[in-house]
């Protein structure tokens, strides 16, 4: 710790560790006092240490932004085309050439959109007013001019301002539940912490961005801005970097594959043409140029940037908004899902699920906030008030001493109030407590020393006025002899009964509450020094944050397809254990292995790569061990999805292969580092965009086969034509216009096919897999042969029955659209024969494509102004004639010789 002098207030100060020091120590280290900084000192350490806030995150120029969308192999290879065709002074082709160029671009630059901020959504975070002392008295300031210094005030329904330590006794709860992830309020007052204390656990200080949901209390600010917990968060965010996605390593891998045969295959063609027929320079270029343009697949940015697109819609259409589309495919290869519990598995509702008394366990029916379910009997029958008077006088304490209450809003129920007197305000509504006519007459509030709260209340019937009290069981065992009997009689305390029995449910992962009474007929008032002893022990009643009912089967769904789901947790081992077991994600019998944040903390990288996979349960993270666990699986090839909803989850779900947000109850902060947020905060939507993700990563797959014979033929075409010293059959700008015709019309028709049927009954596929198997590269051999040689003689029997260049380019041209049509059929069943009427039927946009690309053919072929950009002329019904038989001779050809790979025993993934 370096400590400041009071006579050096401009001295910059670092304190360590505040939270285990005393509070005078804490106000002589931060050069303060318990009047606080006077108006001159805390503008000069305003102008030294800078305003409270988190600092803008450096973004990118959209020019930068639009710059990225062509760092790509397949593109420089156009970009040189195109300026070998600026150097030659073809500026038609030029022209054709560099809009496909900007076009490809503009595509992904529009569909990604601005990038995501999470710094941003930290900044929401923060308070917006401050109560603070300064030359002695107290006032309102703008949350931003804190300085470290500073003593500050907050009350119930306050966002914190920055991180304080408190000063004084305080009677505070605050919901902490974004910052640490547990869904109980914790409890503040300004006793000392242990030094290494994680966040969870440090009660003398609030955290910036927090929310006090009761009580008062003052402290000293101890850090600002960026110096902050959620600062610290905000630093994390920012050094994550973006991960690539198993698709977009893929295709990086295939195009420089592509960038090389070109290379090596041009270089031969070159020398041939140049010593072989004696071609002059123009033609080689023009030839060079024509076979780039016809290998280089330009249209396969935009296949796959419009698939994804296509894909973001159908997701929204199930609740989950797609951010950044690349997220979209890689959902369809997640091997592991980390979870966050609260609010995620969890409703982040606090419920109270069960009853204990003398008597008997009763069980309380219904989840959440909503007043809707019953209490029930071991028998299974509604639990009557008067029927059961051990109950009712269990529910009478937990109604009337109580300050939170729930009221309907239009997103559901909410609380008002502390969770968990929330949870007994619920129960009390459900067991059908009448609380008419109660009043309270006095109270003793709740306070982490004694760690209960009591009220004096008239009731109307019965003994006119209780003591009523609720809270830690142990504290209120003390303090009691007796206990209430089944009958309403009262009889000696069965202590050890009481323990055995807490125990039972607090191994369930229950948060256990206690109530006790006594008779109060005369008395007026209630202090803490008149609760010491003679109190009657009502029961028990255990409170959970239950899990979503839709959160097991999608959990079990995730397990068939072959995905762990992992759950990391800020909560306690027990409780997450529990929520784990009922979830599925951990064993309903035997031992479960769960680490905590202290074990995660003594572990070096290697120790926990090590047992990162076979741990399925970690509690008390913070947000570190969330990175370092996200981390490791990484480190195994695993492709790692995250979810969660609070501030602590960001850094892990920037950093993870695909981040997942709840929409609805999740930090601006945790949206705005997402991937993917869910509109319906439902754990079974990752489930079904997983679905959609492989669905997606399959057409991607399809369409890439189907896409690269139109290249692969083109070259060919090129190629033979310069080997054999012909004509060339296509020129550049022709080329390019084949291919964007059919990348943006046929293309698009397996972006629309069907998931294939058991698609999540199987294996995610390996990161290392490439989008193209054997049998794949296989099937686009074939189709490039058969549909360039297609091409070629339908040019040279035109050639030579018309005599006219332009009519037997402009044939060859149509055979190629005709020939990618008919090779279109064949790779809606890769896998199958296409020789059913079943690839006519199921996906209606095949003939919108299909009529599209015959009305581009038709501008392409009889457009005057087509005729004079392209060097196309109108053709005959001959022509037509001869390029649609051929282009029946393709699909058949073809079909045989997917059987006969398919006989040869290759299975490999098509």
């Amino acid at each position: 710790m370096t400590t400041a002098a009071p006579d050096h207030p401009a001295r910059t100060t670092v304190l360590t560790a505040p939270w285990s020091l005393p509070g005078e120590e804490v106000l002589q280290a931060v050069a303060s006092s318990s009047d606080g900084l006077t108006g001159r000192e805390a503008q000069d350490r305003l102008a030294r240490d800078g305003r409270n806030e988190l600092p803008e995150p450096p973004q990118p120029s959209v020019l930068r932004r639009l710059l990225s969308q062509y760092a790509d192999v397949l593109i420089y290879i156009l970009v040189a085309a195109a300026v070998l065709k600026a150097l030659t002074g073809d500026w038609v082709d030029f022209a054709v050439i560099v809009v496909v160029i900007v076009a490809t671009g503009l595509i992904g630059f529009i569909q990604e959109g601005r990038a995501a901020s999470a710094l941003a959504g930290l900044r929401k975070m923060q308070s917006l007013r401050a109560q603070v002392r300064r030359d002695g008295t107290w006032g309102v300031v703008d949350s931003v001019t804190l300085v470290v210094g500073d003593v500050v005030r907050v009350r119930s329904g306050d966002r914190v301002p920055a991180d304080v330590r408190l000063l004084g006794p305080a009677q505070l709860q605050v919901d902490e539940s974004a910052l640490t992830g547990e869904s109980l309020a914790a409890s503040k007052s300004d006793g000392l912490n242990d030094p290494d204390a994680g966040v969870g656990d440090r009660t003398s200080m609030l955290f910036s961005g927090t929310l006090v949901t009761s009580g008062t209390g003052e402290g000293v600010v101890v850090a600002t801005g960026a110096g902050t917990e959620i600062g610290r968060i905000s630093a994390l965010v920012s050094e994550q970097d973006a991960m690539d996605t198993p698709l977009a390593r893929q295709l990086s891998h295939l195009g420089r594959q592509l960038s090389v045969l070109i290379g090596v295959l041009a270089v031969v063609m070159l020398l041939v043409g140049r010593f072989v027929h004696g071609l002059d320079v123009d033609e080689l270029i023009s030839a060079a140029i024509g076979f780039a343009v016809a290998a280089v697949p330009e249209g396969l940015p935009a296949l796959v940037t419009i698939t994804l697109a296509l894909g973001v819609q159908q997701m929204a259409r199930h609740h989950a908004i797609t951010r950044k589309m690349a997220a979209v495919e890689t959902l369809g290869s997640t091997t592991t899902i980390c979870s966050d519990k609260t609010g995620t598995l969890t409703q982040n509702e606090m419920t109270a699920r069960s009853v204990v008394t003398a008597a008997g366990t009763y069980a309380v029916e219904g989840t959440g906030y909503a007043p809707a379910g019953r209490v029930a009997t071991p028998d299974g029958t509604t639990a009557d008030l008067a029927a059961h008077p051990d109950l009712a006088a269990l529910v009478l304490a937990v109604g009337l001493c109580n300050d939170a209450h729930v009221e309907p809003t239009d997103d559901g129920w909410r609380v008002v109030g502390a969770p968990t007197e929330g949870a007994l305000d619920v129960l009390a509504a459900k067991a059908g407590l009448d609380r008419t006519g109660a009043a309270r007459v006095g109270a003793v509030p709740f306070e982490s020393a004694h760690k209960f709260a009591a009220t004096l209340d008239d009731v109307p019937s019965g003994t006119t006025r209780l003591v009523h009290a609720v809270g830690a069981p142990d504290r209120l065992l003390d303090r009691c002899d007796t206990e209430r009997d089944a009958d309403g009689g009262v009889r000696p305390l069965d202590r050890g009964a009481w323990d055995r029995r807490i125990d039972e449910l607090s191994a369930g992962g229950l948060r256990v509450l206690a109530a006790a009474f006594r008779p109060a007929d005369g008395v007026d008032a209630i202090t803490l020094d008149d609760l010491d002893d003679g109190l009657t022990f009502l029961g028990v009643v255990g409170i959970v944050d239950p899990p979503r009912p839709e959160a097991t089967a999608a959990i079990a769904e995730a397990h068939a397809a072959g995905i762990r789901v992992k759950m990391i947790t800020g909560d306690h081992r027990g409780t997450a254990t529990a929520i784990a077991r009922e979830l599925g994600i951990a064993p309903d019998h035997g031992t479960v292995r769960a680490l905590t944040g202290a074990e995660l903390q003594a572990m070096d990288d290697d120790e926990l790569r090590a047992v990162v996979r076979d741990v399925d349960v970690y509690a008390r993270t913070s947000p570190e061990h969330k990175l370092r666990i996200v981390r490791a699986l990484q480190s195994h090839g695993e492709v790692v999805a995250m979810t969660g909803d609070g501030v602590n989850d960001a850094p892990s779900i920037t950093r993870a292969d695909v981040g997942v947000a709840m929409g609805i109850k999740g930090t601006e902060a945790t949206k705005e580092a997402a991937d993917i947020v869910l509109a319906d905060d439902n754990f079974a939507t990752i489930e079904r965009a997983v679905e959609e993700g492989r669905r997606i990563y399959d057409n991607i797959r399809k369409a890439v086969v189907f896409l690269l014979p139109t290249n692969g033929a083109q070259s060919l075409v090129i190629l033979v034509a310069v080997l054999a010293g012909l004509a060339l059959p296509l020129s550049p700008v022709q080329i390019l216009w084949i291919n964007l015709a059919t990348a943006i019309t046929l293309s698009l028709t397996l972006a629309g096919e069907p998931a294939e049927p058991g698609i999540m009954r199987r294996t995610p596929r390996s990161p290392t897999e490439q989008v193209l198997s054997s049998r794949a590269v296989a099937v686009i051999l074939i189709a490039s042969v058969v549909i360039g040689a297609a091409t070629l003689v339908v040019f040279v029997l035109e050639r030579d029955r018309t005599g006219d260049y332009a009519v037997a380019q402009t044939s060859a041209v149509m055979m190629l659209a005709l020939g990618q049509l008919a090779f279109l059929l064949n790779c809606r069943l890769l896998n199958g024969s296409a020789f059913t009427v079943r690839v006519l039927t199921g996906n209606r946009s095949l003939w919108v494509s299909a009529g599209a690309l015959l009305v581009l053919q038709l501008v392409f072929t009889y457009a005057p102004f087509m005729n004079a950009w392209f060097d196309s002329t109108p053709i005959g019904l001959h022509s037509w004639v001869l390029t649609a038989g051929i282009a029946v001779v393709v699909f058949v050809v073809i079909e045989a010789a997917k059987a006969v790979l398919r006989r040869t025993g290759d299975r490999g993934a098509a």
